[in-house]
């Protein structure tokens, strides 16, 4: 049940949660079940959840408001991209959901500009949702199996996070914009510093923000391990909205005075300078006048982490009468279709183009590795929100994470430029006073017409392999030993070599841990066929970074029965839950020297000890002799999932009744 009314002042996450409770405490580290209002769908993602939902088999969604947006598998140089998204828009009709096709937006802020309402509890199969917290929303990314299970009518089930309240004052100064505010952050607290936390933002610096700013800080939030970011929905939120035609949308929220926090930083907007991630990681954070002088051969402004109309718009104002640096690629990679279309009625993106831009089409694009790549081993500074290593799509690939003020001046002069010494005049960048309203989002069929409605499957697309309960007894070989935050990225590759294959496990499987060691898939595939199976140890934060099932549901498919990290990231621990694969914590973190690859490793009576709630398991190094001790932390319900043959096999049986 609810929560009961309380006196006591609360913050806006609190409230938030509070009114979409359905079970749980709100206990930190307590398992919550949350009402859903709205669910968010990207394709590189999204037709593993539509295959969970036949798996399901579900004809009709049970929540008010869902839409796929086509952003991430753009590129069309075979049949497999295009026939995803006609399987998808087939999907859609058939089971009520909104489509936004290709080229039409980036998921986030096109949701933001369509759907978006303060106060709702928005769910999305991207680890980026939380960027609609921008506006007041609660927004959280899950992996695609469980978004199914969403659309199938179940709740949102997390962990209760603690709140971080991040107080604003002042002003940011000229040439210093939202990305640097979140990079800052990074800085101060690293990938793992947000991990089971909401960071909520307060404090009169808010109102200096516009929506789209608070949109580029909630997005990179992620980068900071967060389950959500959230803003307060006040005048900024009313303009946004009203610009986008749904002024009867807003609704004021904010936390209520005295209400406190269980974490706490404060930040002056005046002190904040240029900053800029160095390869290959969003929180290895300088000044951009520490890295100055490099030299570079891209600069790329765009993507779901700076996908305002005032981030394109202040580049092609410093770019007026103005040319790119030589041999300096400054690629232009516009958000939404409407973001676009007022660039282009404004004039700014000739400016763009005539000082040298590459325009490229609305879509997620090189931030996912889909096009764009930098050339081998030279500098790239990208508005993206993520530098991990080679998700560009360049195995030696050395990307830095900037704003567009630093992208720009860099690419004018050629190297790496703080924008402060560009010694030019700061642009004043005004949005239109009429915001040209396109990019029309198909509206769901009614259930009548939907039941007419044929699945277009083509070859690529297959179904999800069985997953069988989780064994009773492991004997498993150590197939990796792996260090501190590996992210997704590692697990399962992005990019045009991977994306194509996410609606074929068997193929993407192929690709697991390439950038690690290329034998790892034939090789435990070859052993799963003969029933030995394996198990990867990691340092903290395994998992980081996107919310893909791939990568869990791609290496259960060669066999891996057993990871054991120092620490998870939150989606990734839940997706190996979903596939049916045992998520342990080292109880000592000095044990992980004691495993190496190649060691056997056995735990007995797993069945009966994850029926009995135990939550330390005993396991034996075979090879060494060695016993050590390691935790699951999960709740009754994401035992019965491992119990049952993970997510999809337990929601059958538990709709069967």
């Amino acid at each position: 049940m609810p929560i009961s009314s309380t006196t006591q002042p609360q913050n806006l996450t609190h409230q938030l949660i509070a009114e979409h409770l359905i079970t749980g405490d709100m206990i930190a580290g307590h398992e919550i079940q949350l009402k859903v209002d709205q669910l968010l769908m990207q394709d590189a993602l999204s037709t593993l959840t539509m295959q969970a939902l036949e798996a399901m088999g579900i004809d009709r969604i049970a929540i008010d408001l869902a839409c796929q947006y086509v952003d991430h598998n753009l590129l069309q140089t075979d049949f497999r991209n295009p026939d995803d998204h006609v399987f998808l828009r087939s999907c859609c009709a058939r089971l009520g959901i909104h489509y936004s096709g290709p080229g039409n937006g980036i998921s986030h802020p096109t949701h933001q500009e369509h759907f978006a309402i303060p106060g709702k509890l928005l769910v999305g199969t991207d680890s980026h949702t939380p960027a609609n917290g921008g506006v007041g929303m609660l927004a959280i990314g899950v992996g695609s199996v469980e978004g199914a299970s969403i659309l199938a009518g179940e709740p949102l089930n997390i962990p209760m996070p603690e709140v971080m309240g991040i107080h604003l004052t002042g002003r940011l100064a000229e040439w210093v914009s939202a990305k640097d505010i979140i990079l800052t952050l990074l800085q101060r607290h690293s990938v793992k510093g947000g991990t089971n936390r909401i960071l909520e933002y307060y404090g009169p610096g808010v109102a200096t923000l516009s929506a789209m700013d608070r949109h580029v800080i909630a997005n990179m939030g992620t980068e900071l391990g967060a389950t959500s970011s959230v803003f307060p929905s006040d005048e900024e939120t009313q303009r946004f909205l009203a610009e986008n035609g749904r002024a009867h949308d807003y609704v004021a929220r904010a936390a209520d005075d005295g209400a406190g926090f269980d974490h706490h930083d404060s930040i002056d907007l005046s002190t904040i300078v240029p900053m800029i991630a160095l390869p290959s990681s969003p929180d290895k954070v300088v000044t951009v006048r520490e890295a100055a002088g490099a030299p570079l051969y891209q600069a790329y402004i765009g993507s779901s982490a700076n996908p305002g109309y005032r981030d394109f718009a202040i580049a092609a104002m410093m770019l007026d009468g103005r040319s790119i640096a030589a041999g300096v690629s400054f690629d232009i990679n516009p958000s939404t279709r409407r973001v676009l279309t007022n660039l282009i009625s404004a004039g700014h993106l000739n400016k763009l183009l005539m000082a040298g831009g590459r325009l490229h089409q609305t879509g997620c694009n090189g931030c996912n590795g889909m096009g764009q790549a930098p050339a081998s081993g030279k500098n790239s500074l990208r508005t993206v929100p993520r530098n991990f290593p080679g998700r560009s799509g360049v195995k030696d690939d050395q990307v830095f994470l900037c704003s567009p003020e630093t992208a720009t001046a860099s690419a004018i002069t050629g190297v790496i430029t703080d924008p402060r010494d560009l010694g030019i005049a700061y642009p004043q960048v005004q949005t239109p006073a009429d915001w040209i309203l396109c990019g029309e989002i198909e509206a769901p069929l009614s259930q009548s017409e939907s039941r007419l409605v044929h699945i277009e499957r083509g070859p690529n697309i297959s179904t999800i392999p069985d997953i069988l309960p989780i064994a009773n007894r492991l004997q498993v070989d150590v197939a990796l030993h792996l260090g501190e935050n590996i992210s997704t990225d590692y697990i399962s590759p992005a990019g045009a070599r991977a994306l194509p294959y996410r609606s074929n496990i068997p193929k993407i499987a192929e690709l697991s841990f390439d950038n690690i060691d290329a034998t790892y898939a034939a090789t435990w595939r070859a052993n799963a066929l003969e029933n030995q199976f394996h198990a990867i140890i990691a340092g903290h934060n395994y998992g980081q970074g996107s919310s893909r099932e791939h990568a869990a549901i791609a290496p259960q498919y060669l066999g891996l029965r057993l990871v054991i990290a120092k620490s998870f990231a939150r989606i990734h621990w839940q997706n190996l839950i979903n596939s049916a694969i045992l998520p342990l914590v080292f109880e000592n973190a000095d044990d992980w020297e004691k495993i190496g690859a190649g060691d056997r490793l056995v735990i007995d009576n797993i069945q009966d000890l994850i029926k009995q709630g135990a939550v330390i398991f005993d396991v034996l190094i075979e090879n060494k002799s060695i016993h050590i001790p390691a935790r699951l932390t999960a709740s009754d319900r994401q035992r019965h999932i491992m119990l049952a043959g993970g997510y999809s096999n337990w929601i059958r049986a538990k709709q069967a009744g």
